[in-house]
């Protein structure tokens, strides 16, 4: 549970006596689940959940989405609520949830959104930069390369035309990698140049009708990656290749190109043995944690939680 210090941002101070939007963000298979529906359990509330492959009906074994007997009765929003053939945006996401959150506000003194993805998290709670539009024909040149020659090529230019955003992002993300470049290319600018300044952020976060409490959880390396290993484990024993298999046709999809499916394609296409699948799926969510940790670090806002022993 959280400890009293931070428990003590939730309740209202004059003269902010704005609700709270409780942020709990962290690695894959750190507890975030566990915990946040303790809390929310604690403080009579419910969850958003801010993790874009749990929106996803298709997706639920890769994405240790919280199955009812985890939820515990606690609401939650935002799982199963999309298909994958649909595309969903994190700026679509911010606008639904901040909606939601305008009515549960009616009721509630806190909620708790919750979830590994950094950048929907961040729409949320922050705001999204306003990038210019570029000419489609540059996503399309980018497509064509990507295609063609693989993503290792996009993200090495990446390094070189944009060293800040090659930091930030999840560069096994392609959808990622492509916008970041898109924008490099079509503008003549830095994707990174069009991130928004502390002054814009917090203007944002005084003209909302709520505050933001931000808390990151996290644990001692060896124990967090133990943990990600075993939860790999579980996920092959639930049955992840029987659920993937199916997805096969719609790989190209944007919600499948993540670690926990595209290790899987790659057995099922022949290219590797099983122990194989079993140790890329087991490494690549490591550094996947790595990079949520990375990701959160840059955001001086977060208060860290080590959790342990369990």
């Amino acid at each position: 549970m959280l400890s009293p210090k931070i428990l003590a941002q939730l309740l209202p101070t004059p003269p902010d006596l704005r609700p709270v939007l409780l942020a709990v963000a962290g690695p894959t298979a750190v507890g975030k689940t566990a915990l946040t529906v303790a809390l929310a359990q604690q403080l009579g509330t419910e969850i958003i959940s801010a993790d874009s492959r749990q929106f996803f009906r298709e997706l639920s074994i890769g994405t240790a989405k919280p199955t009812p007997a985890e939820m515990q009765g606690v609401g939650h929003h935002f799982i199963d609520s999309h298909s994958i053939t649909e595309e969903y945006s994190a700026g679509r996401f911010a606008a639904e949830a901040t909606a939601l959150l305008t009515q549960l506000f009616e009721k509630q003194r806190v909620v708790i959104a919750t979830g590994g993805s950094g950048l929907y998290l961040q729409a949320l709670t922050d705001g999204l930069d306003e990038l210019p539009a570029v000419p489609p024909a540059v996503r399309q040149q980018l497509l064509r390369e990507l295609a063609e020659t693989g993503l290792s090529p996009l993200v090495a230019e990446l390094a070189t035309a944009d060293p800040v955003a090659h930091a930030r992002l999840d560069l096994q993300n392609h959808q990622r990698v492509v916008r970041a470049l898109e924008i490099t290319r079509g503008t003549g600018r830095p994707f990174s140049s069009f991130h928004q300044g502390p002054a814009a952020v917090a203007a944002t976060a005084a003209a909302r009708p709520w505050r933001v409490v931000k808390v990151a959880l996290t644990r001692p390396r060896e124990e967090l990656y133990q943990r990600i290993d075993q939860r790999v484990l579980a996920m092959l024993e639930a049955g992840l290749l029987a659920e993937a298999e199916p997805l096969l046709p719609y790989r190209h999809h944007q919600a499948l190109q993540t670690v926990g499916y595209q290790e899987i394609f790659g057995y099922l296409d022949g290219h590797y043995d099983y122990p194989e699948a079993v140790r890329l799926l087991q490494r690549n969510t490591r550094h996947y944690a790595k990079r949520q940790l990375t990701w959160l670090r840059r955001d001086p806002d977060y208060v860290w939680v080590e959790l342990g022993n369990g």
